[in-house]
């Protein structure tokens, strides 16, 4: 009697693979090439993919998995291309972030918050949570946006939780922007960027900080916000599309007038607040090429360091627009986002070296 060799279960044949299944693997294969492509190279083609860069990317998520589910049923080849592009989207499109920290003496820790102090002072409890935030972190140098609401505290029965906020720290404040440190502020000026639009909500702070023999500049500036460009779009489709030009344009126009202002600098620089724009914009193009910046988060952290979203209908951050940029010889040894809770907006924290060593 002869025996059988034992039977290995059949590769599926093209005429049991699911059309379905072959059709959603190749349209997430697509769709994640097509926004990993994006985040390296097109915004800076068109404001249309300028757009895409702000639209809920995690989102992007939940059809990759649909598409490694579906790859199941289907020869290994197609399993790997299901996973790659999910991977591409957990990594690349999402803007995953490995950084590795930098070496050196001088350890200052500065926290970038915008706060929507107008939006805390109407909320129950939200003076205490934005109270929350700064004793968590317990920064050296902290730097705020929106933030003109807090200024009464300091002189009515707030008090109290206006010392817990910033204790002995020196400040300067004017409009909607602070700066709190415990290091001697020296220099601080208001600077506007010149442009088609010109108000308070577009200046900045300037402030060098003495920390011992060793200073540093700090800048903290608002970019206009994208809002009304996006919700033109939403709601007008493309008709909606050169209000967002404008947009744009208003929010480019205005890094290019900081870095006129910033550009031929002496001291280190450190450029903290809510920029409205993510890393692979061509805002922040400009800030970091033509100032010679890098992004803190990018530089030491790990993670996606979303800052914003939360308070959407979403209910979770998915954008990176407030940012901590420091020149090359300044060290970045730790930097990490904070909580959700007392804003609308997640602060940045970050452990920076002011010797670096290299």
């Amino acid at each position: 009697m002869s025996r059988r060799s034992p039977s290995r279960p059949a590769e599926p044949t093209s005429a049991r693979r699911p059309a379905w299944a072959r059709f959603l693997v190749v349209a997430m294969a697509l769709v994640s090439l097509f926004f990993a492509w994006l985040c390296h190279v097109g915004p800076s083609w068109h404001p249309l993919l300028v757009l895409l860069v702000y639209v809920p990317l995690p989102l992007l998520t939940v059809p990759a998995v649909m598409a490694v589910l579906a790859s199941l049923w289907l020869s290994w080849w197609w399993r790997g291309v299901a996973l790659t592009s999910l991977a591409l989207v957990l990594t690349v499109v999402m803007g995953l972030v490995w950084g590795t920290p930098d070496e050196g003496v001088g350890r200052v820790r500065l926290m970038t918050y915008n706060v929507k102090a107008y939006l805390a002072m109407q909320r129950a409890g939200g003076p205490q949570a934005l109270a929350a935030e700064f004793a968590a972190h317990d920064a050296d140098v902290i730097v705020l946006q929106d933030s003109a609401e807090l200024e009464p505290m300091q002189d009515d029965e707030r008090a109290p939780l206006w010392n817990l906020m910033f204790g002995k720290r020196e400040i300067f404040y004017r409009g909607q922007y602070m700066i709190a440190s415990r290091y001697p502020l020296r220099d601080c000026r208001v600077g506007l960027l010149q442009g088609q639009v010109v108000d308070k909500a577009h200046s900045y702070l300037h402030c060098q900080v003495q920390v011992g023999q060793r200073a540093f500049d700090l800048v903290t500036v608002h970019l206009v916000t994208p809002r009304q460009g996006l919700v033109a779009v939403r709601r007008e489709g493309l008709d909606g599309l050169d209000q967002w030009r404008q947009n744009l344009s208003y929010r480019t126009e205005q890094a290019v007038a900081l870095v006129n202002q910033l550009r031929g600098r002496a001291r280190p620089l450190v450029l903290a607040g809510d920029l409205n724009a993510p890393e692979r914009t061509e805002v922040l193009r400009i800030l970091m090429g033509q100032l010679g910046l890098r992004d803190a988060f990018s530089s030491a952290g790990f993670g996606y360091g979303y800052t914003h979203g939360h308070s959407l209908r979403l209910g979770l951050s998915f954008l990176r627009i407030d940012h901590i940029l420091v020149s090359d010889d300044i060290g970045v040894a730790a930097v990490e986002v904070g909580g959700a809770e007392g804003s609308e907006h997640r602060p940045v924290i970050a452990d920076l070296l002011l010797q670096r060593t290299y």
